[in-house]
């Protein structure tokens, strides 16, 4: 992790409530108290994206159902999202898509006090594009924030390493990233993915998206697993996705950075897809 020497000052009763802290154990010294003290504080206001984007139309598996509400044993794929996010610390969840899907959402979801956050409803009209949709939140992020695309299925494990990856680099961005033999999914509508080329920790090339079914790709290809770590900055950058053209961008900056997780995961396209993530609970 990335460390810089600063100096502050604090009042004297302040010192001492963080001195107190200090166990010698977890805690050795003033400064890692300040870290812990600090990094609690940012914690509590951590937030997530979820992209439910798209035409409905394009969203929709069933007569009512969508993507983002397919049923995977007994509970609904945003519902077990909610609870991952809300399992690795995350207090406020925007989700982002058309009225049509975010109406199916709430219906399920609701204002996500049950499961211990608050989440809010941006909705997406005519969107051109995932990064598009991303930016209607500028103002609203403030802070370091976690992105996952609203049709896949992982795992709350991932999602923590993920989080603490993006803090050892002075990145933009951090994607999952996974080798394309562990991505489920795509039994009738093919995934569409491209490679990267990655030095390291540091995504050197990011190919725009490819119009090609991800079967085709040789199974040591890494690509991006649909969900990443980003700074506020992000939503700076100009133009409509962020595959094809914001992260192709910070990659020739050299701001772009991966986590590979070794973990399988699921693209629920379609109700044939369902099967891949109930084997995985």
């Amino acid at each position: 992790m990335v460390k810089r020497k600063i100096t502050i000052t604090i009042d004297e009763k302040i010192l001492k409530n963080v001195d107190a802290i200090i166990d010698r154990l977890y805690i050795r010294n003033r400064s890692q108290a300040i870290e812990h003290l600090v990094e609690k504080t940012l914690s509590e206001e951590k937030k997530a994206v979820i992209l439910a984007t798209g035409p409905g139309e394009f969203l929709r598996i069933g007569k009512n159902e969508y993507r983002p509400t397919a049923k995977i044993q007994g509970n609904t794929l945003i519902e077990i999202t909610i609870r991952n996010l809300k399992d690795s610390g995350f207090k406020e969840v925007f989700i982002i898509g058309e009225q049509a899907v975010l109406t199916a959402i709430f219906q399920h979801v609701g204002d996500g006090i049950r499961y211990g956050v608050k989440i809010r409803y941006i909705e997406d009209i005519n969107p051109p594009g995932t990064a598009a949709s991303l930016r209607l939140l500028k103002g609203e992020i403030k802070n370091t924030f976690l992105v996952i695309f609203g049709d896949i299925f992982i795992k709350a494990a991932d999602i923590k390493r993920l989080w603490k990856h993006h803090f050892m680099h002075k990145g933009t961005a951090t994607l999952m990233v996974s080798s394309s033999h562990l991505i489920l999914g795509g039994s009738k509508i093919p995934i569409k993915k491209s490679p990267l080329v990655i030095e390291g920790n540091s995504v050197v090339k990011f190919f725009p998206k490819s119009q090609k079914p991800i079967k085709n790709l040789a199974d040591s290809s890494i690509i991006f697993s649909s969900a990443f770590v980003a700074e506020p900055e992000i939503l700076e950058y100009a133009g409509h996705w962020l595959e094809n053209d914001i992260f192709p961008k910070l990659a020739e900056k050299g701001l772009l950075y991966s986590y590979l997780s070794s973990e399988e995961y699921v693209h629920i396209h379609s109700k044939e897809d369902i099967k891949f993530a109930q084997a995985l609970l």
